[in-house]
């Protein structure tokens, strides 16, 4: 029975990992620089990127975006944020690593 709990305590942190990862160490505040209350971190080649494009263009929701490929910029910052995979996105200073909508609109509204 402990090993259950123990098991079931790590699934439920590591499903929140990326809000416990921002509430311990906050993203550094790269969108300061931009107007943009979104910034996309993403490749050409992504088809979750795209989805994410898309997603953004369809809801209004103004971004910039960095191609991790092609800009040192973007990359540094992309790595800094603890980015290891496509997309990653920025919100409001908030962490989103994925394609999650949800989230998106989430961290928008607050």
């Amino acid at each position: 029975m402990k090993k259950f709990i123990f098991v079931a305590i790590l699934l439920v942190l590591y499903q929140f990992r990326d809000e416990l990862f921002s509430f311990h160490s906050p993203a550094p505040e790269y969108a300061a620089q931009h107007e943009e209350r979104v910034i996309l971190y993403a490749t050409d080649w992504c088809a979750y990127c795209k989805k994410t494009r898309k997603f953004l263009e369809q809801n209004n929701i103004p971004y910039y975006e960095y191609d991790v490929e092609s800009s040192s910029e973007g990359y540094d910052q992309f790595k800094a944020l603890g980015g290891r995979g496509v997309p990653l996105l920025l919100v409001n200073g908030k962490v989103i690593k994925g394609f999650d909508t949800k989230r998106i609109l989430k961290y928008l509204e607050g």
